[in-house]
């Protein structure tokens, strides 16, 4: 089997290194642009768009979607039992995927309605795949995935509709929901897997010691906290959608923030802390959790909002998929659940930029465009660490155990 066929013998070979790729070099060209505007120079992209909003589509709807594409396609068959998708449909989602991207570039050259068509193509295709697995195994809990897909095409309707002038469009507030989409799909998922990982350590650990591991030392998941956070996230991302008043979404991310900090108390993260694969995602919970309070507070003027929300997509989504990436690249491969070096780097950056991003927008307007540059280049730095580090592994064989 050629690197070529197996990149597209499994869905989160190729998206994976999508999402890694375009994390990394759509931020990259965002940067130029706005140091070159910062500093009195020009660079014009090659389309009729507001560049914040191209760099606002393309982070979410373009990086995050290629995250989210990369781990159903292999989460769900997973859950299932279902056969996984084959590489005929691998290869032309990824092709979908990648037209979305030319369309949004080169919108004005590419007709607007055209470019548009194209580019909401993808999530329905990604959607439509995982329904019929999802439905067969009639599991309420995983049925809402598809809802929040839902949800999140809802969102690039309407950035798709303003960017075209028709009515009920609204770039902000369908920039502003993806990324409300994400936070709840990690809030969820990172529910799920972050006390269930590190369960799993602490029993092995206790295992090599020759012992069985206390109840008391292993995490303990509070359902009813569990809900709350889940519930709140996902009405925050529906309102801000659908662009209802800001106090309304801002009340409901206080109350997630508030629950995802508070369901996080018991699950052990100190215990892992010398462990990169499994800290940092405690790390993102948490930045997802401290984003959730920013954004709401923001909402009803305690803070900046584009800070806060910045503060969201770097730290809680950017750290999330950096750390879930990583981890199902290194176990789907057969290699070691070790993180690399440079990986282990790129975790440590992506909070950093967070925190930077966040400041940037607090500060003295003349640290304005030089700290969202500074954030902007850990991003692209981090992301391209994954890349050079576990490209390799999305590119070569599986490795025998």
């Amino acid at each position: 089997m050629t690197a070529l066929t197996r990149l597209f013998s499994e869905g989160f070979r190729i998206f994976f290194l999508l999402a890694g790729l375009w994390g990394a070099l759509a931020m990259l060209v965002w940067g130029l642009w706005l140091g070159l505007q910062g500093w009195g120079g020009m660079m014009d992209l090659p389309n009729d768009l507001v560049p914040q909003w191209w760099h606002g589509h393309e982070m979410i709807f373009g990086f995050g979607s290629a995250a989210a594409a990369g781990f159903f396609l292999t989460a769900v068959p997973n859950w299932t039992g279902a056969p996984p998708a084959r590489p005929r449909f691998i290869v032309l989602a990824a092709v979908l995927w990648a037209a979305g991207r030319v369309s949004v570039w080169l919108w004005g050259t590419v007709p607007g309605p055209v470019a548009a068509a194209v580019t909401l193509a993808f999530l329905p295709m990604l959607a439509g795949r995982i329904t019929q697995q999802l439905l067969a195994r009639r599991n309420g809990a995983d049925i809402m995935f598809l809802g929040l897909l839902s949800l999140m095409w809802l969102a690039q309707i309407r950035v798709m509709l303003d960017f075209l002038g028709l009515p009920l469009g609204d770039a902000g507030a369908g920039l502003h929901g993806g990324i409300a989409v994400l936070i709840a799909l990690i809030v969820v998922l990172g529910g799920r897997i972050t006390p269930a990982f590190t369960r799993n350590a602490l029993g092995r650990a206790a295992s090599a010691r020759g012992v069985v591991a206390a109840p008391e030392t292993l995490p303990v998941q509070d359902k009813t906290t569990d809900r709350v956070a889940i519930g709140a996230a996902i009405l925050a991302a529906a309102a801000i959608t659908l662009g209802l008043p800001a106090p309304f979404a801002g009340a409901a991310q206080i109350v997630l923030g508030l629950a995802q900090l508070w369901r996080m108390r018991r699950w052990r993260g100190l215990a892992v802390r010398r462990e990169p694969i499994l800290a940092v995602l405690h790390g993102a919970m948490a930045l997802v959790g401290l984003g959730a309070l920013l954004q709401g507070l923001a909402a009803f003027g305690l803070g900046s909002q584009i800070g806060a929300l910045h503060f969201s997509a770097l730290g809680g989504v950017g750290t999330m998929v950096l750390a879930v990436m990583s981890r199902a690249t290194l176990g789907h491969t057969g290699r070691p659940l070790l993180a690399p070096a440079p990986v282990v780097l790129a975790y440590a950056l992506i909070p950093v930029a967070a925190l930077i991003r966040w400041a940037a927008a607090l500060g003295p307007l003349a640290l304005y465009t030089p700290g969202t540059l500074l954030a902007a280049s850990l991003w692209v730095l981090a992301f391209g660490l994954f890349v050079q580090a576990l490209g390799p592994a999305l590119l070569g064989p599986r490795l025998r155990p």
